[in-house]
C-alpha cells in the first residue's frame, strides 16, 4: 500500500492512523498536515491551494461518516478475537477487513484528487516527478542501506518496538521469536522499490494524458494489480510468516500482555466511536 503515491496516501491515510498514540488528536488536525504534506508533491497557486483543502475536508467528512463506524467494529470485534485466543482465521479476518476499507478509502481519495491533478501544468508534472525522487531517495536509505544481517536486524528491532506498543515489553523468548520470524520472511525491499517506481510511473503518464479522473481511483484501490510475480510472492510469503510469528506470540502472552492489548483495542473502538460521533470542523477556509 505505500507504494500508492503519497499524494493519493495522503488523502487516505486516516484508514491507517489506527497505529496512532494520540488518535483523537492525530485525526482532527490530520487535514491540516496533509495539506502542508502536499507541498512536496504539488506545487499550486492560491486558488489550487485552496481547491485542494476542500478536496482534502470533503474526504474527511466521508471517511468520518463512513469509516469509522466501520473501524469502531473491527477494533470491537478484535479485541474479543484476542481475549478469546486468536487463530489464523483471526489474523485473515483482520487483514482481509483492514485491506477492504485501505482499498474503499483510496478509491475515494483517489476521485477526489484527480480532477486537480488533471489541471497541472507540465511545470507542475515536473514538481510532481520530483517529489516522487526524494520519496525514492528516502526510501532507499531508509530500507535499502547495510547488509543483509543489519537490515535483517533493524526489521528485527522495528517488529519488537511495534509489538510492544501493543502488549508491553516482550519476554526474551519473544524477542527471540521476532529474530527468527525476520531471519526466515524475505528480504524484498527492492521488489518494493521497483514497484513503487512502476506505480509512480502509472501516475506521471495518466497526469501528463490528463487521465486523471478516469484512470487514478482504479490504480489507487488496486495498487497490488500488475506488480511482479516475485514481488507477489515474497510479499504473501512474508505475510504467511508474520501470521506464524502472531500465532506463536499469542500463546505466550502473559495475562498482563493480553489485558494490555486488549485495552488498547477497546481505546481505539471508542475513540473510532467519538470521533465518527462528531461535527467535523473543516480548515478548507482557514
Amino acid at each position: 500500500m505505500k507504494s500508492v503515491p503519497k499524494v493519493t496516501l495522503a488523502l487516505a491515510a486516516a484508514c491507517m492512523l489506527v497505529a496512532c498514540t494520540a488518535l483523537r488528536v492525530a485525526y482532527e488536525n490530520a487535514d491540516t498536515y496533509l495539506h502542508w504534506r502536499s507541498g512536496s508533491y504539488l506545487d499550486l497557486d492560491r486558488k489550487e491551494s485552496q481547491e485542494l483543502a476542500e478536496r482534502i475536508d470533503a474526504f474527511f467528512t466521508w471517511h468520518r461518516a463512513q469509516e469509522l463506524p466501520q473501524y469502531a467494529r473491527i477494533a470491537d470485534e478484535a479485541a474479543q478475537r484476542l481475549d478469546d485466543g486468536l487463530s489464523r482465521e483471526d489474523l485473515v479476518w483482520g487483514y482481509d477487513s483492514l485491506v477492504a476499507h485501505a482499498r474503499q478509502s483510496l478509491r475515494v481519495a483517489a476521485g477526489r484528487i484527480a480532477p486537480l491533478l488533471d489541471g497541472l501544468t507540465p511545470q507542475q508534472v515536473a514538481h510532481l516527478e520530483k517529489g516522487f525522487a526524494e520519496d525514492n531517495r528516502k526510501f532507499a536509505r531508509e530500507n535499502l542501506r547495510g547488509s543483509e544481517k543489519e537490515r535483517r536486524k533493524r526489521r528485527a528491532k522495528k517488529v519488537e518496538e511495534r509489538l510492544e506498543d501493543w502488549v508491553g515489553n516482550l519476554t526474551h523468548a519473544q524477542v527471540e521469536r521476532v529474530r527468527q520470524y525476520s531471519e526466515r520472511a524475505p528480504l524484498y525491499d527492492e521488489l518494493r522499490d521497483r514497484d513503487r517506481k512502476r506505480l509512480q510511473a502509472e501516475v506521471l503518464e495518466m497526469v501528463r494524458q490528463r487521465a486523471a479522473q478516469q484512470r487514478l481511483a482504479d490504480l489507487a484501490a488496486h495498487w497490488d494489480r500488475g506488480r511482479d510475480p516475485a514481488y507477489a510472492a515474497a510479499s504473501e510469503k512474508a505475510r504467511q510468516e508474520y501470521f506464524a510469528l502472531l500465532l506463536d506470540l499469542d500463546r505466550t502472552l502473559t495475562r498482563e500482555q493480553r489485558v494490555r492489548a486488549i485495552a488498547n483495542l477497546e481505546r481505539y473502538a471508542e475513540d473510532f466511536k467519538v470521533l465518527a460521533s462528531r461535527k467535523r470542523t473543516t480548515h478548507a477556509s482557514q
